[in-house]
């Protein structure tokens, strides 16, 4: 049968990312399913399992030749048991998810967060480059960071290493953020409050003026901003600007090589980067900045569920 093929599942708030993916990290077949988010996302798991099912069936593969699942959720999770205590954006809350998984496929499955896994994933192939040391942020839906420190994931005490998107970075009036608290990195440089910022100033500017309010995308902003609209260019020096300090207060405690942008903003590519790089530069310790290499995530959305898929590698060993 030769080696075992591995599972990554990448759960997000509004698809499933699956793949089936080889010990060398080579996607095989990848596809998504929409994530149910009815009845606290009672039904997700099955999807996944029926899924996973019917595309073995479809490519005439046996259940015995995969060696496992590794799935990132997003969520606050306690890694060695597989427990969410919270997924804000999904609507689980106590969700044993590795439990019910392993009961829904057979499999043994082993849970990270999304920005964790999506971390290994980008380490193991994709920017990371397999350094010791690397701080991985996703900017998409929400704000989520993954650090690898001496090349494991840094998880804490109880499984909240790492989640960054919850730095206070408003102090006085900040926007509430799903987690309960305000003024979060999330409430800034998300794609859904980057187009909240622009929103609440739309009135000012002639080129978002001409958009469909609810419609306005971080990517509108950004094309806005390269339109040369001053409102624009504003609302994102700011989320530069929050982002980077952010950032350098993270690297001054961490002193990683590499620092890694993923997520759906991060396809602003150089806009996003050289800014937030220059405001990085000014926060950081020079020798700390001397040390990190700053890059836009090479994996896209396939970094979740390679990030799985190693996983279920290192849960082979």
């Amino acid at each position: 049968m030769g080696e075992k093929k591995l599972i990554g599942v990448d759960i997000g708030g509004t698809t499933v990312k699956i793949a089936f993916i080889t010990q060398e990290g080579e996607i095989m077949e990848k596809w998504e399913i929409p994530t149910v988010l009815e009845n606290e996302g009672a039904s997700i798991v099955q999807d996944i399992a029926d899924s996973i099912g019917s595309k073995q069936a479809e490519q005439s593969l046996l259940h015995e030749e995969f060696a496992g699942i590794g799935v990132g959720a997003p969520g606050f999770i306690e890694e060695e048991t597989g427990l969410i205590y919270e997924a804000v954006n999904i609507g689980w809350v106590n969700f044993e998810l590795s439990k019910q998984l392993n009961e829904a496929t057979g499999y043994p499955v082993y849970v990270q967060n999304d920005a964790n896994l999506a971390a290994l994933g980008e380490n193991w192939k994709g920017s990371g480059e397999q350094y010791k040391n690397v701080l991985a942020i996703t900017l998409g839906t929400g704000v989520g960071g993954g650090i690898v420190v001496n090349g494991e994931i840094l998880n804490g005490t109880n499984g909240m290493g790492g989640e960054i998107g919850h730095m206070t970075i408003e102090t006085n009036g900040g926007h509430p953020c799903n987690c309960g608290k305000t003024g979060c990195l999330e409430t800034v440089a998300s794609a859904t409050h980057i187009a909240r910022l622009a929103r609440e100033r739309q009135a000012e500017s002639k080129y978002l003026q001409q958009l469909n309010a609810s419609e306005i995308s971080a990517k509108d902003v950004y094309e806005a901003a390269d339109a040369l609209d001053e409102v624009a260019q504003q609302v994102l020096d700011y989320v530069h600007y929050k982002l980077g300090m952010a950032i350098a207060n993270l690297a001054i405690a961490l002193n990683p090589a590499k620092i890694v942008i993923g997520g759906g903003v991060s396809k602003a590519g150089d806009r996003l980067l050289n800014p937030v790089r220059a405001y990085f530069d000014q926060y950081a310790l020079k020798r700390t900045s001397e040390a990190v290499e700053f890059s836009i995530a090479s994996l896209g959305n396939d970094a979740g569920v390679i990030g799985g898929a190693y996983l279920v590698k290192q849960g082979m060993e």
